[in-house]
């Protein structure tokens, strides 16, 4: 593979923006895709792809049977083209999962739907594989690293998503055959929305309760085969089927499946964790046999880390539309006769904006340098004997992604939809790109995981780490996330007693430190006085969610993304630090607004001086950031081919490519004598009788 470089992008209407930049673009785009080895992975992936007549752009809108067709050639094509080095074998484990993070967030950003049948069917299920699997499951890993299978991923059931304990399809060993036999009980305990099951798997991860000897031993991996590869036809004992249209992401064939007494061998089981022997006793190397799921569902982090990368990404995407048209766009003079002002010089497009490519540079180097905290952790795991030694290491990764997923995918819905109505009507254009971004994007909100579920899985992290402290213990962080709490004693009396100075990333952190503390005790308190009042501790997690949990996650997610960004940019360059710490300050002041009722309902502050600092600060550093603002999105953005937009493309000849957008559609239509009016006038001919 050649090494890009990173080249100039052609002149035009955007040059006057471009010029006002106070740093060198290419410098912070080497920043943002963290060396020059990563950006040649991505460009030699893009470059390729752009040639592929296979991956060509298609302005026709294809039937839902044509999406699932094409994505499916898509996939096969990618497969063979292999964008992985010949010494991906040699490569460590967390080398090799680097690797293909980094390949399969360009694909991704590029052809999301055909990214996820890979993410999906090769990348989960070989993580999958690789980190709960052992040596008996050479042969599958083996054949997905070869491209001979297009696997599956296959957990959720009809009645039960997020509640993964309560599902009901079963493997019951049967020790005269050695056999694990899986049953689907009813409809509702069918599994459902598995990506690539629908058309084209033949082999799939399936999560079944595993009973033996008569005892239930919870939720566990199975490798079953599907489909017959010659045909595509189901095994006998399996009904498989697709689930129909969808709002987005149309290449993908989710599917569901019941199973009818389907036997599979006892070594399908992946036993890295727990096995069952030839005589049916069931063995773990966990003490406590109850952790068990929670180390198995684990492995779908990765998952999730893809998904925060994907909408990172689309989140890119979508300010790169926006700002490059907000550049070229007049509408209104000062005067009213002299020439048009750009829309960006309006305050009011600034503040629709400019936060949202702030929180587009945070979340990027964000996601970077907590990867590397994910990958070491993987490592850690993988080179344990017991996973119980690394489990605090787990639990704090668990729940940074929790909350980091419902985090970025939310905020990536709003700010495409801003996006889109900063474009005004031509942002509804399919060919703006705007629209494919939204529905592709929707979903990530509720799969791999709910948001709103997750939330809570990172709040009961937290409620946990708030435990340990009252205890008098220390919390179990070696991420150091909720460090912090080591201190409440002195945050929780701190008064924000330096009016001006919030517009600063070490002040904005303290900030969310005494948030989360207030939010934490609040929703501590509640949860006990519930409980004194009768009511189970259940029924009291549900009862503190709105107003308190539910926020204290998000801040949470926000403090963590802002963490890591401010440690990772102070090892920059002064003109490159100077324009990301006013990124990073835009971006916590922006989501402090949002918090503010909090500050006053707790005491941190009184008098209207923290809102109005806060808002002005907005709005300031929105001014601020005006000159350098093109760059920034310039130094974020993918190539035209990826970014697939007449809107957005970096040579800002925004109305040359509306024109020839739009100059394809004067066919007349084939139904036009459908709707011809019989005695319709002619105007052209009709005659003055006077």
């Amino acid at each position: 593979m050649k090494n890009y470089c990173i080249e100039d992008l052609p002149s035009g209407p955007l040059d006057s923006y471009r010029k006002q930049a106070t740093f060198n673009w290419k410098e912070m785009k080497l920043i943002f895709e963290q060396d020059l080895k990563f950006y040649s992975v991505k460009m030699n992936l893009w470059d390729t792809l752009s040639k592929e007549p296979l991956f060509s752009r298609s302005r026709t809108v294809p039937t839902s049977e044509e999406a699932k067709k094409l994505a499916a050639k898509r996939l096969h094509r990618y497969l063979q083209l292999n964008f992985f080095p010949s010494n991906m074998a040699e490569l460590t484990y967390t080398q090799r999962l680097r690797f293909m993070m980094v390949v399969n967030e360009a694909f991704a950003a590029a052809f999301p739907d055909v990214a996820v049948k890979q993410a999906i069917g090769v990348g989960l299920v070989k993580n999958t594989l690789a980190t709960l699997g052992t040596e008996r499951h050479k042969h599958f890993l083996d054949a997905l690293w070869s491209a001979k299978v297009v696997a599956c991923i296959i957990l959720t059931e009809v009645a039960h998503g997020s509640n993964t304990k309560q599902m009901k399809t079963t493997a019951t060993f049967d020790r005269k055959t050695q056999e694990f036999i899986i049953n689907t009980p009813d409809f509702l305990a069918a599994k459902c929305w598995s990506g690539n099951l629908g058309k084209t798997a033949t082999l799939g991860i399936v999560f079944a309760q595993l009973i033996t000897n008569g005892q239930n031993y919870g939720l566990h991996a199975f490798v079953v085969p599907l489909r017959d590869p010659k045909t595509l036809l189901p095994y006998p004992g399996l009904t498989i089927g697709d689930m129909g249209e969808k709002i987005g992401l149309h290449g993908i064939d989710n599917g569901f499946v019941i199973f009818k007494d389907y036997r599979i061998p006892r070594q399908n089981l992946l036993n890295r964790i727990a096995d069952v022997t030839p005589e049916g006793e069931y063995e773990s190397s966990f003490s406590e046999p109850g952790k068990i799921l929670g180390a198995v569902l684990e492995n779908l982090s990765l998952g999730r880390l893809g998904i925060m990368q994907g909408s990172v990404n689309t989140l890119i995407n979508a300010v790169t539309i926006a700002v490059r048209y907000a550049a070229v766009r007049k509408q209104f003079s000062n005067d009213g006769n002299g020439s048009e002002n750009s829309i960006i010089e309006y305050q009011l497009h600034q503040w629709r904006l400019f936060p949202y490519v702030a929180t587009a540079a945070v979340y990027k180097i964000f996601i970077n340098s907590f990867a590397n905290d994910y990958l070491d952790a993987v490592d850690k795991s993988n080179t344990s004997d017991r996973l119980e030694e690394v489990n605090d290491l787990i639990s704090e990764i668990h729940s940074i992604v929790s909350g980091a997923k419902a985090l970025l995918t939310w905020t990536t819905r709003d700010a495409i939809q801003e996006c889109r109505e900063a474009c005004g009507g031509h942002g509804y254009l399919r060919d703006a790109g705007l629209g494919d971004l939204r529905n592709d994007h929707d979903p990530t909100v509720t799969y791999e995981g709910d948001n709103n579920v997750l939330q809570q899985q990172s709040s009961n992290w937290l409620l946990k780490q708030w435990h340990n402290v009252n205890q008098n213990k220390k919390t179990s962080s070696p991420l150091c996330t909720s460090e912090f709490f080591n201190h409440h004693l002195q945050i929780k009396n701190k008064k924000i007693g330096y009016e001006g100075h919030i517009k600063n990333l070490k002040c904005i952190i303290e900030c969310y430190e005494w948030l989360i503390i207030y939010l934490v005790d609040r929703v501590s308190k509640k949860m006990q006085q519930l409980c004194q009042l009768g009511h189970s501790r259940f029924a009291a997690r549900n009862l503190v969610q709105v107003y308190k949990s539910r926020v204290m996650s998000r801040a949470y997610a926000e403090l963590n993304a802002i963490r890591y960004y401010e440690t990772k940019i102070q090892s920059y360059q002064p003109d490159l630090r100077n324009t990301l710490d006013q990124l990073g300050v835009l971006y916590g002041l922006y989501n402090l607004d949002k918090h503010l009722v909090y500050f006053y309902q707790g005491g941190f502050c009184d008098g209207p001086s923290m809102a109005k600092d806060v808002k002005s600060g907005i709005l300031e550093l929105c001014q601020q950031l005006k000159p350098n603002i093109l760059s920034v999105v310039d130094a974020l953005a993918p190539p035209d081919f990826v970014v697939n937009s007449i809107l957005g493309k970096s040579d800002g000849k925004l109305y040359e490519h509306i024109e020839q957008s739009i100059s394809n559609n004067m066919d007349r239509s084939e139904w036009w004598k459908d709707i011809i009016i019989k005695g319709s006038p002619d105007f052209t001919k009709l005659k003055n009788k006077l």
